[in-house]
């Protein structure tokens, strides 16, 4: 591994509180497909595996805190907030936090579109690493990982909102017409989707959103609209 990337490495290891025994699964952690794609002839592996992997570890994590924290919740109510922290919006908040971008391998045309602030290649780094410290350093590492920059983020950020349910409150003070949530688009092949979704009131957009599952676009489109809405109301 090269100096370079060994001194980027121990600064990010300082950042997120974790030394890795193997810098293999840092590296290929921080690396997007759009890096190794443009690098064939380092046969670098990128960070699409331990995404999936760090996707279903972030589950069960987060699912276990949620149901130790509010032990009287019913299971509806648990999986809208697992969803409200465990969504694009929520990690990519957190990845700049801490500024996870800047730790990134991105390919050259990634780099000239602000690759490094989009928040769907944020999110999945989040994933990616989560699943880089488990192999590394097993659940137990994990687990005090998203203890660590995950859980005090969303509570600062109360992050544990249901944005759709904020949205239809808000709307609710001045019309009793309902919001309408409709799926414009869909991408990418069956096993790894993304949905893109609009949300209306009265034949008017409000806001759009995107997520790996609808509800996850649902919340992403209602955050914005309520941001949107709020920014409206000051001016």
């Amino acid at each position: 591994m090269e100096k370079d990337n060994l001194e980027l490495i121990a600064e990010f290891e300082n950042i997120i509180g974790y030394k890795f025994k193997n810098k293999k699964w840092i590296m290929e952690a921080l690396t997007h497909s759009s890096y190794s794609n443009e690098n064939k002839k380092k046969n670098l592996t990128n960070n699409e595996r331990l995404e999936f992997l760090g996707d279903a570890i972030l589950d069960l994590i987060i699912s276990e805190y949620l149901f130790n924290l509010y032990p009287d919740l019913p299971e509806g109510e648990l999986t809208k907030l697992r969803a409200s922290i465990v969504c694009e919006l929520s990690l990519s908040t957190v990845a700049n936090k801490y500024n996870f971008g800047k730790y990134l391998f991105l390919g050259k045309g990634e780099e000239l579109t602000g690759g490094r602030e989009r928040p769907s290649i944020l999110a999945d780094a989040f994933e990616a690493i989560l699943g880089a410290v488990y192999i590394d350093g097993k659940m137990e590492s994990a687990v005090d990982f998203i203890k660590r920059i995950l859980i005090p983020s969303i509570k600062n950020n109360q992050a544990f909102r249901d944005y759709k349910t904020m949205l239809q409150e808000e709307i609710q003070k001045s019309s009793h017409e309902p919001i309408e949530y409709s799926i414009i688009s869909e991408s990418g092949p069956d096993h790894d989707k993304e949905f893109f979704v609009e949300v209306k009131h009265s034949n008017v957009t409000l806001g759009k959103g995107k997520g790996k599952s609808k509800k996850e676009a649902e919340q992403n489109a209602a955050y914005n609209a309520l941001n949107a809405y709020q920014d409206k109301k000051e001016k």
